[in-house]
């Protein structure tokens, strides 16, 4: 099987699919991008990894990373392998005592572990010919222009903003609200990288 070697490229609501996420992949050395549909519990896990959140309890895919380091195990790779009526199946390569083991599982769930155990995510080229799209240069370079500002408002200090939001991202993780603390913690780095 040729595979190519894809990272995310980003998390999405999907209204259209009664609020299931898209994650969507770039192959690496290329254009070509694949959506999956995936539910929000998957996308809250890859979500928290990728922003570096760390929650109060682990989550199912904490769990799987702590079982597969404590067994001495180690993930090699994921792989989408597969895509049957518009359904992926994906498989996580892992190798124990120079061992190597192969594991269905969902997409989903698999880039979760892969994102945890920081290993390389694959999809085979049947796959991203059957499924992925590549993007045209207009959707690429469209720019959001920024609202304008209301001369009557009194401006508000950036250290303000800043202890603001963190004080919202504390809430967030407190109350277990994972999705909102993502977004609060890209606002804050957001507003950092302003400086």
């Amino acid at each position: 099987m040729q595979k190519v070697q894809c990272e995310i490229l980003g998390l999405s609501s999907s209204p259209s699919t009664g609020g299931a996420y898209a994650i969507l992949l770039k192959e690496i050395d290329g254009n070509r991008r694949l959506p999956i549909i995936i539910g929000a519990f998957e996308a809250q896990a890859i979500a928290l990894e990728i922003e570096g959140i760390k929650p109060p309890r682990p989550l199912t895919h904490d769990l799987l990373k702590q079982i597969t380091d404590n067994l001495g195990a180690n993930v090699v790779e994921v792989i989408v392998d597969e895509l049957k009526e518009n359904t992926f199946f994906a498989k996580i390569i892992i190798e124990v005592a120079a061992l190597s083991q192969e594991i269905d599982a969902r997409p989903s769930d698999a880039i979760a572990l892969a994102v945890r155990a920081q290993a390389p995510i694959y999809v085979a080229e049947s796959v991203l010919q059957a499924a992925a799209f590549v993007p045209s240069e207009d959707a690429e370079t469209e720019a959001v222009s920024p609202p304008e500002k209301d001369p009557t408002k009194k401006p508000i200090t950036k250290d303000a903003k800043l202890a603001a939001l963190q004080d919202k991202l504390r809430e967030a993780i407190e109350g277990e609200e994972y999705e909102r603390a993502a977004k609060i913690r890209d606002d804050i780095k957001r507003l950092t990288s302003d400086n």
